[in-house]
């Protein structure tokens, strides 16, 4: 198939090379509005052909993934409308769901039914096309969430190209899935980066960070990941992101009042329901 990349970052490089290594691809064109990521990809055997304009990349395409950040798919789903075959099939790979297929339903006229919605739950915290790996997906699980009128051989072939890259593949409602990635995606995202930055403003914030541990480095791993991206993800599930936040600060509050108090049976009880979750999350089969 030929693939056009909009988008050229982690996520979509590692698509390309899990696709390539599956036969799929004959080949691959990228843009993006940082050309040194398209070249980038070329280096690495991920992308045949750079393109002038999102347009341009997707002229003679057979798959379009659109792997740009949130806020700006409105606009790619625009630009490239018009352009897009009539046999094409348009996908993307966004962290939220409902204002994405808001947006596709506004502005891809005839080829919103060719669209279909997904969310690669896979990634790493650096950013960019040279972080790529074509293993990425292997294990791991996907999210789909069509809508009444998306294509059910769109969706078919969707889920197919997934599989072939070794993920899981699930369906679900686009409601559903951006509140329950507020819960386990965006607000760690979020928290992360406030600590960090909690941390690093303070007067003596550089000496602290030199002593952090294997403990800090764990929680604060996804503070590295893409300003940009987790941006637009904050904001466009503000919605369900505010609730689990104002959820998370009254436990916070809580926990305030308690250590202020010395209340070691509140500390206590949280830490050990928390420790209990924690566990058999991680070690499903040993859950008592």
């Amino acid at each position: 198939m030929k693939v056009a990349l909009v988008g050229v970052g982690m996520i979509g490089g590692s698509l390309l090379g899990a696709w390539r290594q599956a036969g799929l691809v004959t080949t691959a064109t990228g843009y993006d509005i940082e050309a040194k990521a398209v070249a980038a990809a070329r280096r690495l055997g991920l992308v045949d052909r750079s393109a002038a304009s999102v347009a341009d990349a997707v002229g003679d395409a057979d798959l379009v993934v659109v792997a740009t950040p949130v806020g700006s798919m409105r606009q790619v789903f625009a630009d490239l409308a018009p352009a897009l075959p009539a046999h094409a099939v348009l996908t993307d790979v966004g962290s939220t769901k409902s204002g994405v297929i808001a947006d596709a339903r506004a502005v891809l006229g005839a080829a919103f039914p060719r669209f279909v919605p997904a969310h690669p739950i896979a990634g790493k915290e650096l950013p960019g096309v040279e972080h790529s790996d074509a293993r990425l997906f292997a294990g791991r699980r996907v999210v789909l969430t069509p809508v009444a009128e998306t294509s059910a051989d769109a969706v078919a072939r969707v889920e197919r190209l997934f599989g072939q890259c070794g993920a899981r593949v699930e369906r679900m409602d686009a409601a559903e899935h951006d509140r329950i990635f507020a819960a386990v995606s965006h607000l760690p995202h979020l928290l992360s980066f406030a600590l960090v930055a909690a941390i690093g403003s303070e007067a003596e914030g550089e000496r602290k960070l030199v002593y952090g541990g294997a403990g800090f480095r764990d929680f604060t791993r996804i503070a590295a990941s893409s300003p940009v991206m987790w941006r637009d993800i904050s904001l466009a599930n503000r919605a369900a992101l505010g609730d689990e936040l104002r959820g998370y600060r009254a436990l916070l509050d809580r926990l305030q009042k308690a250590v202020d108090e010395g209340d070691a049976a509140t500390l206590q009880q949280t830490f050990e329901l928390a420790a209990r979750l924690r566990r058999q999350w991680a070690s499903p089969a040993d859950a008592q």
